[in-house]
């Protein structure tokens, strides 16, 4: 064997290793890969708490809260002394020139031109003001806690709304996995029924036709679950994505249909009828209104003087060489009072007046058209929820009979009394009435869930 030859398997059975080791290594490193996402066992409440910390509607909500607090120091520090400091520096390349009348050197009719100052020239200070008397400031510190708590209640909206979206999304689920229950059900009923027609069409006592017509049933309802878990992944999503959750993360509920509460109890608020106070919607309104009525105190406070403190003081400094310009220093400081006292402005702030008190009667129509929509709501809000709760109840004994009668219309096909069409007719009712009963069970609790927020009980 040549050396070439030799050079050559040696190569190759390097390459040859090289490449197992990789694939070991491969393989290793991808049966040890972490998982995508984090899993959370979450009940009802812990959702909610955890979109209240999330979601981004939320967050900025808390934000602007915290904004609000700011401004309101921002505020408070307009009445605070002002103090500002000063410094300047000029070197005067060519120094100015004054003309002086001629008389006063013994020249009449002749002006002598004159350079006043040095070159070099400047200037440390301190100034210092103080409001004493301003309406429109007093007016604002009067209004700060009111401004303060508008921002408070859009932040308690906020919450609110992430409390409803959260709810709802989280009893799609509990539905959507309810229906998946139905499903497998009425999945493996359907099966036995079909692999009984199947055994007696194989001995002769049943015809084709009553096996294809279980088959296709069977298949309707196959391709149904399928489709509903599809569903429901969606809606795991849409509960993650309304509790400001990444979608990567998985989450477990904890919580159970059965113990959620739906009575009639929940409808009784009639005695209420100042609830629409406890609604957020109102009292945002409300602090709108005295918002704006601060504001005409505002504009009232224009007609009044202002007076302000003012001070100064100043350190001097010139010379003609700069290694000397700070060596002597000529001091100047004064203290005197500002006041302003408005006498015309063109009717300007007369009319500014007037817009202002127009949007305080604008505010009141305002808030007396929302108590009458938001008692309109509550009602509409209280049918909705008994008629969904007397459908529920409807649906609930509509699928017992229906689980009945399919029971009954397979004892007489077994006996012989009986037909297969009247057991495919059963099967296709109990479906429907499966159906029903999970469209009427989402309808009540979402129905539970806006009477609770039209009569404020969501806080």
């Amino acid at each position: 064997m040549n050396k070439s030859n030799t050079t050559y398997i040696i190569m190759k059975h390097l390459l040859f290793t090289v490449s197992l080791v990789c694939a070991i290594a491969f393989t290793g490193h991808a049966q040890q890969a972490p998982p995508t996402g984090q899993v959370y066992s979450f009940t009802l409440a812990d959702c909610i708490n955890y979109a209240y910390e999330h979601q981004d509607t939320v967050l900025n909500a808390g934000l602007d809260t915290k904004s609000a607090s700011y401004h309101v120091k921002e505020i408070i520090g307009q009445g605070l002394p002002q103090i500002n400091g000063s410094a300047n520096f000029q070197d005067y390349i060519q120094i100015p020139t004054t003309l002086i009348p001629g008389e006063f050197v013994g020249q009449p009719g002749t002006f002598i031109p004159l350079k006043f100052g040095v070159k070099y020239q400047s200037n440390i200070g301190i100034n210092a003001s103080q409001i004493l008397f301003d309406g429109n400031y007093f007016v604002g510190l009067q209004g700060r806690k009111t401004y303060q708590q508008l921002f408070n209640l859009s932040y308690s909206r906020s919450k609110i709304d992430a409390n409803v979206n959260v709810t709802k999304s989280y009893f799609q689920v509990l539905v959507s996995n309810e229906q998946i229950k139905l499903l497998d059900a009425n999945i493996n009923q359907i099966k036995q029924t079909l692999d009984q027609t199947a055994a007696q069409n194989k001995q002769g006592f049943v015809e084709k036709i009553d096996v294809d017509r279980l088959t296709v049933q069977y298949n309707n309802l196959v391709t149904t679950r399928e489709n509903t878990i599809r569903l429901l992944a969606l809606n795991y999503q849409l509960l993650k994505f309304q509790m400001g959750m990444p979608i990567e993360n998985n989450v477990v509920l904890k919580d159970k249909l059965e113990d959620i509460k739906l009575d009639m109890n929940a409808a009784d608020m009639t005695a209420d009828t100042s609830f629409y106070h406890n609604r957020v919607e109102y009292n945002l309104m409300e602090t709108q209104k005295k918002l704006d009525e601060y504001d005409v105190k505002s504009k009232r406070a224009l007609f009044l003087p202002k007076l302000t403190f003012n001070s100064s003081f100043a350190n001097s400094y010139q010379d003609n060489a700069f290694s000397r310009l700070y060596s002597n220093s000529y001091p100047n400081s004064y203290i005197g009072l500002n006041l302003s006292v408005p006498i015309f402005s063109g009717f300007q702030h007369k009319y500014q007046l007037k817009q202002s008190q127009i949007t305080v009667m604008k505010a009141e129509n305002d808030l007396f058209n929302l108590k009458n929509g938001l008692s309109l709501q509550a009602s509409q809000a209280k049918i909705t929820y008994v008629n969904g709760l007397q459908s529920l109840n409807n649906q609930k004994q509509n699928q017992a009979l229906a689980q009945e009668v399919l029971r009954v219309a397979k004892i007489k096909y077994q006996q012989g009394v009986g037909s297969s069409i009247e057991v495919t007719q059963a099967e296709t009712d109990l479906q429907n009435a499966d159906n029903n009963y999970i469209q009427g069970l989402y309808q009540a609790l979402v129905s539970k869930i806006d009477l609770d927020k039209a009569y404020g009980r969501i806080k």
